[in-house]
């Protein structure tokens, strides 16, 4: 086993990798390669950190580093770090390679001086790396209420004391721009991914909850999908909004929740705590601006 520094020479097949290892696993179909392939030019890249694992002389592994953000509560912002994504093979999934890997640059993160990691990831596997719930360190996630324990929401101090030393009690996690490249350059995301071969996108039940980005409709099912213009499955919208690569309705924000509001009672059967609708109104105000459709 060798862990090294990516090369340009590299970069295709690490990539390759990339989706290799993501595909279907977070959301149908991946976007962490394409990630990669753009942060590699991005200033926040830190390419002192960007490692790969080699197996008889076979790429098995990747890790990349990143600059992030910590807004303080007075609005000031301090320096932090996190990374990901980290690769590795299916082939060689649940051989302890990751961990390896991961520790590995962690090692030559501390030495280089980097303090404080935030990341996005399952528990039952970093914490052997010595991360834990970042809410316990008083450092919130972007985009979850402030007092929420977010589970995959997860931190370390790499240097003890570290926050401590920069006057850090509590503060805000903002991740890197470039994690949102996909979202952001979908057209150019959807070019780039017709250069590799194709592979068949599905939901499954331990990824993460995915949503139609235009009415916030659950989707939990391939069956809950619209279709795009060829008659494929689309992941982002659910049939009741979108079909044939058209939106079924031609309406503003305001009106899609106000349609959405006589479903409130439907709502209701799965939730713990049911809601009126003026609460159902209230959230989803505050949830469906950050739907692809209604983003600005």
């Amino acid at each position: 086993m060798k862990i090294r520094l990516e090369q340009p020479c590299d970069y295709r097949e690490v990539e390759n990798l990339t989706r290799e290892a993501f595909w279907n696993v977070y959301r149908p179909g991946c976007y962490e390669h394409f990630v990669l392939n753009r942060f590699r030019n991005d200033p926040d890249f830190i390419p002192e950190l960007d490692l790969v694992m080699e197996v008889d002389g076979k790429i098995i592994g990747h890790i990349m580093f990143s600059k992030a953000e910590l807004v303080l509560d007075d609005g000031t912002s301090q320096q932090s770090w996190t990374f990901g994504p980290i690769s590795i093979h299916p082939d060689y999934k649940r051989k302890g390679y990751g961990l390896k890997l991961l520790n590995h640059a962690l090692d030559k993160a501390r030495e280089m001086g980097i303090g404080f990691l935030c990341m996005e990831g399952n528990i039952n596997f970093y914490k052997h790396a010595g991360f834990g719930l970042a809410s316990k360190k008083g450092i919130h996630y972007h985009a979850e209420p402030r007092d929420a324990e977010v589970p995959y929401f997860l931190a370390q101090e790499l240097i003890p004391g570290w926050l401590k030393s920069n006057g850090i009690e509590e503060a805000t996690y903002c991740p890197p721009k470039g994690y949102f490249v996909a979202d952001e350059n979908p057209e150019a995301f959807a070019a780039y991914e017709a250069t590799f071969p194709g592979k068949e996108k599905t939901l499954l039940p331990n990824q993460l909850p995915q949503f139609c980005q235009s009415c916030g409709m659950p989707l939990t099912k391939n069956e809950d999908c619209g279709t795009n213009a060829d008659g494929s499955i689309c992941f982002d919208y659910c049939k009741y909004c979108y079909q044939d690569g058209k939106f079924l309705q031609d309406c503003t924000m305001d009106e899609m929740i106000e349609h959405c509001a006589q479903f409130v009672d439907e709502v209701n059967k799965n939730l713990p705590q049911p809601m009126t609708r003026e609460e159902y109104v209230k959230m989803m105000r505050s949830f469906f601006p950050m739907l692809r459709r209604w983003k600005q």
